[in-house]
């Protein structure tokens, strides 16, 4: 089975260029978005071997993301992996995360790092995506522990019917609202993140978590 990596960037040229390598061992292909980044992220990303895709403007995660998955299923990708660019997720736990959808049992499977305390994650931070997740049950109706984890599998049936139309960080809780309307079949897997100051400096804020839910909102009462 084909499985391809989508990663979305945004001004990663720092790191990017290890993330990519670590990951494209353990898929068939790497498919990096490059959000419209303003350094050099794109050519970083080129110079891997990766297929590296570009928006004009930065559009967003969510837009990313849609992007690279409608990408992947042109490129015949049986399994679609989301991965993100700032060195958090641990490339070593893909085949982990993608085993439940090769053995058939599942349709989606939702990395969560609240299901792993090994995680080196601040106070405030576990704050912030808790409130998040909370939020996300309330909003759905699913049982999730970890709404804004960007690592994610998808099997190409899952990946065809979830159409992601929120471009920013919206899309994470849209996923999950999607998979419960959809009646897909999922499962939550333990992934390690990893924090650096790199990471928490590109990371969640309370404030976004205000837009979140402005964008949710906005999202539905326009549907």
């Amino acid at each position: 089975m084909k499985v391809i990596a989508v990663i979305p960037a945004f001004n990663e040229a720092r790191v990017i260029g290890r993330v990519i390598n670590e990951v494209k061992s353990r898929v068939d292909e790497v498919v990096v978005v490059d959000d419209g980044s303003t350094d050099e992220t794109f050519a970083v990303s080129e110079s891997t071997g990766a297929v590296v895709l570009q928006h004009v403007i930065n559009r967003g995660q969510g837009a990313a993301l849609q992007t690279g998955i409608i990408f992947a299923l042109k490129r015949q990708a049986d399994i679609i992996v989301t991965f993100d660019a700032d060195g958090q997720h641990q490339a070593s736990e893909i085949t982990r995360m993608t085993e439940p959808l090769l053995l058939g049992k599942v349709d989606v499977v939702l990395g969560s790092r609240f299901l792993d305390f090994s995680s080196n994650m601040p106070p405030s931070r576990r704050l912030v995506l808790q409130l998040a997740t909370l939020f996300t049950k309330v909003y759905t109706g699913l049982k999730v522990t970890d709404t804004h984890n960007g690592f994610r599998a998808f099997s190409r049936l899952a990946a065809e019917k979830i159409e992601i139309k929120q471009d920013g960080m919206a899309h994470a809780s849209e996923i999950i609202e999607q998979i419960k309307k959809r009646q897909l079949r999922f499962v939550e897997v333990a992934v390690k993140i990893v924090y650096s100051d790199y990471s928490l400096q590109k990371g969640q804020k309370l404030s976004n978590s205000f837009k979140i839910l402005w964008d949710l909102i906005i999202g539905r009462l326009t549907k």
